[in-house]
């Protein structure tokens, strides 16, 4: 029943029905989103296949409340990225969410706040500066949906000083370091604080 009422809220606030409190400004198109978002969300996803070209990547980390130390428990968190030749391209029978290409994901933090997801590292924009990167939006009840910092990686040549300098800081830091396991996977951790240099929050 929980779970119905929730999806029943987002619903609502698609259509603007909604009294949930808006913050974080501006989101461009970020309600795609909601476009094919299973009904039972899990803490962990996996976004890429093992067919997938590129190097397999797994990110995982704790939502925190705002005072930064209490997991935030229950709360929807969305990813999306390029593919390896830095595109968002849509799988040849994807129905929803093509704005935001195949390689997408949800979560819901489970009681200790944690999340967890599988992908490939992302490719950059094909003649373009901006670093690799992941996008993330975060979901909680009551509040309108908003972005936090991009996940980028400190090993990036793409990310030079000048860029580090303008990053907003949403949910803290988004700039994480990657080392490899004993599968050859690229690993890193990010934790997020919600509503950190979000406005309105």
């Amino acid at each position: 029943m929980r779970t119905l009422i929730f999806f029943i809220t987002i619903a609502m606030s698609c259509m603007g029905q909604s009294s949930e409190k808006p913050v974080g400004g501006p989101c461009d198109r970020c309600d795609t989103m909601f476009e094919g978002m299973p009904s039972d969300l899990k803490w962990e996803t996996t976004m890429a296949t093992n067919q997938e070209p590129g190097e397999r990547l797994v990110i995982s980390g704790i939502l925190f409340k705002k005072d930064g130390k209490t997991p935030a428990p229950g709360v929807v968190f969305y990813v999306y990225q390029t593919d390896n030749t830095g595109h968002y391209s849509a799988s040849p029978d994807q129905v929803n969410g093509k704005l935001h290409g195949h390689l997408r994901g949800w979560m819901k933090s489970r009681a200790d706040g944690r999340y967890r997801f599988s992908t490939i590292k992302p490719a950059a924009y094909p003649n373009r500066s901006a670093p690799q990167h992941i996008h993330a939006l975060v979901k909680e009840s009551g509040l309108s949906l908003y972005w936090v910092d991009e996940y980028l990686f400190d090993d990036d040549p793409l990310l030079t000083s000048t860029v580090r300098d303008k990053l907003a800081q949403r949910g803290g830091s988004g700039v994480i370091h990657l080392t490899k396991n004993a599968y050859g996977e690229w690993i890193g951790q990010r934790d997020i604080v919600l509503g950190l240099n979000i406005s309105n929050y």
